[in-house]
């Protein structure tokens, strides 16, 4: 599968309560459940305004997919080609 960062424009998400982010949770589980195997939420990142979450998939139309059976909106949908971090500098 391929690695996929997505960008939701959600105005004031930042602000939303824990029960709202739990509802939210939830609603994108029960729709990955429903589109299978080929797709992975692998974990989001939350600031004021927007949210970018990482999935995994099979192809960038499974990420469409969920954004339409789900209702949150897909405004960047970009493949991650190669992870680096701190430790990168040290390989050989």
């Amino acid at each position: 599968m391929k690695r996929y960062v997505i960008e939701r424009d959600m105005p004031s998400v930042g602000s939303m309560e824990r029960e709202q982010f739990r509802a939210a949770a939830q609603k994108s589980n029960d729709v990955l459940t429903r589109l299978g195997t080929d797709i992975q939420w692998v974990q989001s990142f939350v600031s004021a305004d927007k949210i970018y979450c990482v999935y995994l998939a099979t192809g960038e139309d499974l990420i469409r997919k969920h954004a339409e059976m789900s209702g949150f909106p897909a405004s960047k949908i970009s493949e991650i080609k190669r992870i680096i971090d701190p430790t990168t500098a040290d390989a050989a």
